[in-house]
């Protein structure tokens, strides 16, 4: 199981993909906003999503799970 984090505390402003999506390495996984710039969270590596933990509108620490990755 691969976890994504925010890098960042912010505000979840979208999340692009969800659960069963396919995603590539680099790509775009979800919008935080932090310090009112948009700030956009990329896969570290690929993998099916097999969950999404948060949001839209939800507040994130640096270090918290947004979403799950099963290779």
């Amino acid at each position: 199981m691969k976890k994504i984090e925010a890098n960042m505390a912010g505000t979840v402003l979208q999340v692009l993909v969800q659960p069963g999506d396919r995603v590539e390495a680099g790509q775009d996984v979800a919008v935080l906003e932090s310090m009112k710039m948009e700030v956009p969270i990329q896969a570290e590596s690929s993998g099916t999503v097999s969950a999404v933990k948060v949001e839209t509108g939800s507040f994130v620490n640096e270090g918290d799970v947004l979403i799950e990755l099963e290779d």
